[in-house]
């Protein structure tokens, strides 16, 4: 299946990155994914919540999302870390409806009120085209854990017409094994939040106890595909994974669990972003939440990052301005 204006040449004539779906496409291998998790649908297990209910025929249950893909917005996004934001942003796509029921969520009219729209694949592929148009250095997918079937559709579409930014999975990390494996081949920057490692706390705060095992799972096998997380000249993110992870108030993520976690079973290159940004959100301050009613404080933060580095890590995220090093340009 060739490439309309040969994409892939062109790529490799330049000598330039090459996404990884590139070959997936020209193998016929995304095109046969695409169709096996459009046809799992009937009988979604798409996240760990195994419904088992026939999206097909449009019927929903826990993400709320029938056959097609609610998208609440797409833009180019300068709010991300500098290795995907760089200086024209990440071309995010913001999905609506979630498989999470997070009490702070800082976009719960997107994931619990569902604000958006529903999506044909041809739609979403002409969203990624916009961005790409746009300079965006980057496809980035925002909570996207139930709607893999969709993107899979929708990107063989975009490749066609022209698409070759390398693709951002930016999850919750409550995501099931069957559509990370989906996946590989295809995404090259993996970016999972680790939210909670006690299951206590994790259904308390996000409604799945089950939440720290199927992240543990899914960040590994994200790992296993991609590895540590590898730029270019220009300091922009190429391959690999980014993990997030959310400082809470009183400590209650789990910061030091996590962060073993991840330099042991993962890797101490394990590129990790300490995010100091957490407010009382969503139904915080609506229901007795009072343990994680004020924000965070700069010891807390500062806490987690000692803890990271105590536990063996050593790429944690900085914020390097990468506006002041666009090719072209002096520092």
């Amino acid at each position: 299946m060739a490439l309309q204006g040969n994409v892939a040449e062109r790529w490799r004539a330049a000598g330039s990155f090459e996404p990884a779906y590139i070959k997936s496409f020209e193998s016929g291998e995304l095109a046969r994914k695409a169709e096996e998790a459009v046809a799992s649908l009937e009988k979604c297990r798409v996240c760990p919540w195994n419904c088992e209910i026939d999206r097909l025929a449009d019927k929903t249950k826990v993400c709320r999302t029938g056959r097609y893909a609610r998208v609440g917005s797409y833009f180019p996004h300068f709010g991300e870390e500098d290795c995907l934001r760089g200086w024209n942003g990440s071309g995010t796509i913001f999905f609506s409806w979630c498989n999470l029921r997070c009490v702070f969520c800082q976009n719960f009219d997107l994931s619990q009120q569902g604000e958006g729209r529903e999506v044909r694949p041809e739609e979403l592929a002409r969203m990624m085209l916009a961005l790409q148009a746009k300079g965006c250095h980057n496809i980035n997918f925002v909570t996207p854990e139930h709607v893999v079937p969709q993107i899979l559709e929708a990107l063989p579409l975009a490749i066609q017409a022209g698409l070759c930014l390398p693709l951002v999975y930016n999850t919750s990390a409550y995501d099931s094994l069957e559509s990370i494996r989906l996946m590989e081949g295809v995404i090259d920057i993996y970016m999972p939040d680790f939210k909670f490692w006690d299951a206590g706390l994790a259904k308390r705060y996000v409604k799945a106890s089950d939440y720290p095992e199927a992240a543990r799972a899914a960040i590994k096998e994200m790992h296993r595909q991609v590895g540590p997380l590898v730029f270019d000249a220009h300091g922009l993110a190429r391959r690999g994974v980014l993990v997030r992870h959310l400082v809470m108030p009183g400590g209650t993520g789990g910061t030091r669990e996590i962060m073993r976690f991840l330099a042991t079973e993962l890797s101490p290159d394990t590129y990790v972003n300490i995010m100091a940004q957490y407010r009382p959100a969503g139904k915080v301050n609506q229901e007795n939440y009072s343990e994680i009613d004020r924000m965070v404080t700069p010891m807390e933060c500062q806490e987690a990052v000692r803890v990271s580095h105590e536990e063996g890590l050593h790429r944690l995220d900085e914020q390097r301005h990468l506006s002041a090093f666009r090719p072209g340009r002096e520092a």
